[in-house]
């Protein structure tokens, strides 16, 4: 049996691609947990056939007002991907796309400690939320190092999971990355499997699961073609923009 990992990002009600309405939020947790899912750590998701973990990316504050109480309230474990170097600022990264992105703030070092100690795992997300496929060797291992060191320095706990920025990786970089973390997530809209790399885990970014009824059928052929489908359009303008 497949496993999934769900990304979340921003928990505002603006609509945007990195958006989900807190009251949305809410209805996944309850869906899954009517739906009998176990939602297990990140670190275990592999081992776990059948279960879900929940992930986060960039460390929004609104995290604080509409994600650690939800989750706290239905025991569910979560890691947070950190991008070290906007700490307490917003996200307005050097890489970040034009576009209707709203510019969020980001939580600071105090916050983060104060999730780290009520049990949400903190991983790494580079320093500067760069497109580390498009940067030398050396300059995306510091991205990765670097991150993983000034976080284990600041918040006191062992930093062991990665996400990619923007999801983007190359085979040096998922090198590099197994060669620092113990598991690197990608966003390639795909089950975990007995075939999944650590250093490569696909998950599924909850924008596009949408409804609550979708989330309790996480399995079934219906979504499962849905998510085929999505993934063959994402697939399709990334090629359009290349050759654009």
């Amino acid at each position: 049996m497949v496993s999934a990992i769900l990304t979340y990002h921003s928990l505002d009600p603006s609509g945007s691609v990195i958006s989900i309405a807190p009251g949305t939020f809410r209805g996944h947790m309850e869906a899954l947990k009517e739906a009998g899912i176990p939602v297990v750590a990140l670190s275990k998701i592999q081992q776990t056939p059948g279960g879900v973990a929940i992930t986060f990316d960039d460390g929004f504050r609104n995290f604080l007002d509409h994600g650690a109480g939800v989750l706290e309230e239905f025991r569910y474990p979560a890691t947070v991907f950190v991008v070290s170097g906007y700490c307490g600022r917003k996200n307005e990264w050097p890489s970040q796309p034009a576009g209707p992105i709203p510019r969020l703030e980001l939580m600071d070092w105090d916050e983060l400690r104060q999730i780290s100690g009520a049990g949400i795992e903190l991983g790494a997300h580079s320093v500067t939320h760069p497109f580390l496929s498009a940067l030398p060797e050396a300059t995306a291992e510091r991205e990765m190092r670097d991150c993983r060191a000034e976080m284990e320095e600041r918040i006191g706990r062992p930093v062991e999971a990665f996400a990619y920025p923007y999801g983007k990786s190359s085979p040096a970089v998922r090198r590099l990355a197994g060669d620092i973390f113990r598991q690197a997530c990608g966003t390639q809209l795909r089950f975990v499997t007995g075939q999944s790399l650590s250093s490569d885990l696909p998950r599924l970014d909850a924008y596009y699961l949408g409804s609550s009824r979708v989330l309790a059928h996480l399995r079934s052929l219906p979504v499962r073609s849905y998510l085929s489908f999505r993934r063959l359009l994402r697939g399709l303008r990334e090629v359009l923009s290349q050759s654009a």
